[in-house]
């Protein structure tokens, strides 16, 4: 049986509308708005739909247990997140689809949080509900059945992460290139709303999300997205994505798979976590 791994579209999806094998979740959220997601969700979702919660389901403890802060969405347990992923029936050959309403950007965590416990078979649904929608595909708004408790079991991670000291080596002897993908004004140290301090990881470039969409929402062709990103990014094999929080860096780590560029890898604490450490060198302006 072939495998959906990095897009789908909504017709595919369409054709497996509350089947067994399949389970779709949808990531909507808003980072100033943290019920927002929840309530688009009881407004209107693709049929069968369960939801995720960014902040309590696909997040984990802000500190660890020295009381360190982790960043704004730290990664979960990993047996935390297999419970969750068991509780909405995922066996170890359910094809996982994610949405949002945002272009992938928070659907993209999910995608590569299954990734992360070696879970291949996940798609993001390329353009989100715009797209089922302008499909004229229908929306429920109906909670889904409860469905049997699945089998899934956490194997080795097709992904990989690197952690602060990682990034801190890197910044004092370099070797790495980081990619950052937040919106460029942020990155510059300007307009920061989210995070106390402004501005990025010294020696950081910056690759903005939103760069991998085209007009509609949708992922830009492989062949540009290769060309963009190899600008940038350089090799993946020798790159660290991170954002805000660990959340779009995702983005552009699944937009790296649908270009053919695998193995970069993911910072999770991102710059909400480097800059929980005053001491920790800040870098403002353009790359």
């Amino acid at each position: 049986m072939s495998i959906y791994t990095t897009l789908l579209e909504p017709a595919a999806l369409a054709a497996h509308v509350n089947d067994p094998k399949w389970v779709v979740v949808d990531c909507r959220h808003d980072l100033m708005n943290l019920a927002a997601g929840r309530d688009a969700y009881a407004a209107g979702h693709i049929p069968g739909a369960v939801f995720a919660d960014m902040e309590t389901e696909l997040s984990g403890a802000k500190r660890d247990a020295a009381g360190s802060f982790r960043g704004r969405h730290p990664l979960p347990e990993k047996d935390a997140f297999i419970e969750l992923l068991r509780g909405w029936g995922v066996d170890d050959d359910t094809q996982v689809v994610a949405y949002d309403a945002h272009g992938g950007m928070f659907a993209a965590r999910l995608w590569w949080m299954l990734r992360w416990v070696g879970h291949a078979a996940v798609a993001v649904l390329d353009g989100g509900l715009p797209a089922w929608q302008a499909a004229d595909q229908p929306v429920a708004t109906d909670s889904p059945p409860a469905r049997a408790r699945g089998n899934v079991e956490a194997r080795p991670a097709l992904v990989t992460t690197v952690d602060v000291a990682a990034v801190l080596h890197n910044v004092e002897h370099g070797g790495r290139t980081i990619v950052d993908a937040r919106a460029p004004d942020r990155f510059r140290g300007e307009n920061e709303t989210i995070d106390p301090v402004g501005g990025h990881i010294p020696g950081a470039r910056n690759r903005f999300f939103k760069d991998n969409l085209q007009a509609d929402g949708r992922f830009k062709a492989p062949e540009q997205l290769k060309a963009e990103l190899g600008v940038t990014v350089g090799d993946p094999r020798n790159a660290i994505m991170q954002c805000g929080s660990g959340v779009t860096a995702c983005h552009n780590l699944l937009a790296l798979e649908v270009a053919g560029m695998p193995g970069a890898a993911l910072y999770p604490g991102s710059w909400s976590e480097w800059t929980a450490d005053p001491k920790r060198a800040v870098a403002t302006g353009s790359a």
